[in-house]
């Protein structure tokens, strides 16, 4: 086995030290207890716009096509709204 004190003992060593199963149940608790599942956060500016364009979704006059708009605030004196640019 290595010395501790240069380096971490690799994964394969230490389970061979302590053996198979011992190895797989610690290294099971252990991963419960490092990776969470991800809380899912909302981008609010993301749903507001969802929110009004879905009440397009069923018309059919309406399409936005395959390529995708960019939204962004107009800029300028004297403009107001919000400009949609298509995606090149």
């Amino acid at each position: 086995m290595r010395s501790q004190t240069k380096h971490p003992t690799p994964p394969t060593e230490l389970r061979k030290s302590i053996g198979k199963d011992i190895a797989d149940a610690a290294f099971g608790k252990w991963m419960k207890t490092q990776f969470k599942t991800p809380k899912k956060v909302g981008d609010p500016v993301a749903d507001a716009l969802a929110a009004a364009l879905a009440n397009l979704q069923s018309g059919k006059s309406f399409k936005l096509g395959t390529k995708g708009y960019v939204v962004c605030r107009a800029k300028g004196e004297g403009v107001s709204g919000f400009v949609a640019q298509e995606v090149a």
